[in-house]
């Protein structure tokens, strides 16, 4: 598998985008994710977006991360946000989801932040077996979705 680093408004970077947010869309009867992102918040070094491609140029993973620091949504000075971890249903199991975890950890402690944050939720079970796997806690709800009651936040120091 290749990892590479590719921007969030790529045509590959879309196609999967639009994949995750029709499963959030079925997952929690909803439109999907609305979180406001565009793709000038995953340049480095304030972020970083990668996709997973097979051997012949498929794409079947993303994920990303972006800056934030300390707002009225409950971030703080020196969080980077995960974003946009999706991997095709084909691909679930191959250990995608965890290499990007570690190459968007890795990335960002690079840029200094100095804790990884990400929301999920309770429809997504797969995603928090991960995360609580990886040396993620809960933490305080933050961003968009701090007030929905399905919304779970996790944070993961990286210093």
């Amino acid at each position: 598998m290749n990892i590479q680093p590719t921007p969030y408004d790529h045509p590959d970077a879309v196609k999967l985008n639009d994949a995750v947010q029709a499963e959030y869309a079925v997952r929690y009867d909803d439109e999907g994710d609305v979180t406001p992102l565009d793709a000038g918040m995953f340049v480095p070094p304030h972020g970083l977006y990668l996709l997973a491609y097979d051997p012949e140029g498929n794409p079947l993973a993303t994920g990303g991360w972006r800056t934030q620091d300390e707002n009225e949504q409950g971030y703080a000075d020196g969080d980077a946000e995960l974003k946009r971890m999706y991997v095709i249903p084909e691909a679930r199991g191959l250990g995608l989801a965890r290499r990007i975890l570690s190459a968007l950890e890795s990335d960002a402690r690079s840029a200094g932040r100095t804790r990884m944050v990400l929301e999920t939720g309770t429809a997504q079970p797969e995603a928090i077996a991960l995360y609580t796997s990886s040396g993620y806690a809960p933490c305080a709800k933050f961003g968009h979705y701090r007030d929905h009651p399905a919304s779970r936040c996790f944070a993961k120091p990286l210093t």
